[in-house]
């Protein structure tokens, strides 16, 4: 007599969803959720019902964002200040445009600067541009430029398309 035994690996409750919290790590057998009121299994979900279009990267395109700069150089020392808010600016843009050539406008950089090294704003309100990279020898196929826009107050303000 031979005796198989087939160790079926039990979903966990993270593997089922991430939403779940405490007793609900329990229930695992039929995961549904209501979408426009139809309600859907999570092997309907899987197969790629109903899902979001995917973004075009590429294509040329222009925004306006607020970045709080100051929660982004919390506990960040005083004499590195300055030069961490350009690399946070950078490192935003690139999340944002999906490009790693980012060139920084230097009205931005003296914006950024104007107080010194270790007062940088708390809040910067910046263009991020993407375009067409021209350059003949350019490994990347775009850039994106960051340009300082100029207000006088940041409450209201959200991220928006820019007008071109």
């Amino acid at each position: 007599f031979f005796f198989f035994f087939f160790f079926f690996k039990q979903k966990t409750a993270y593997e089922i969803s991430a939403c779940l919290v405490g007793s609900e790590m329990c229930i695992r057998d039929r995961y549904q959720r209501r979408v426009h009121g139809i309600i859907k299994t999570m092997k309907e979900e899987k197969k790629g019902v109903d899902r979001r279009p995917k973004k075009d990267l590429n294509k040329e395109m222009t925004r306006d964002f607020t970045l709080n700069l100051k929660k982004r150089l919390y506990k960040i020392q005083f004499k590195k200040r300055g030069k961490r808010a350009i690399n946070e600016i950078r490192r935003f843009a690139q999340k944002q445009m999906w490009t790693r050539d980012v060139r920084i406008d230097t009205e931005l950089n003296h914006y950024v600067w104007k107080n010194g090294i270790r007062n940088v704003p708390d809040k910067v309100r910046i263009r991020v541009s993407k375009k067409k990279n021209q350059d003949e020898d350019a490994t990347e196929p775009f850039f994106c430029l960051v340009q300082h826009v100029d207000v006088e107050d940041f409450s209201g303000l959200r991220t928006e398309n820019a007008k071109a």
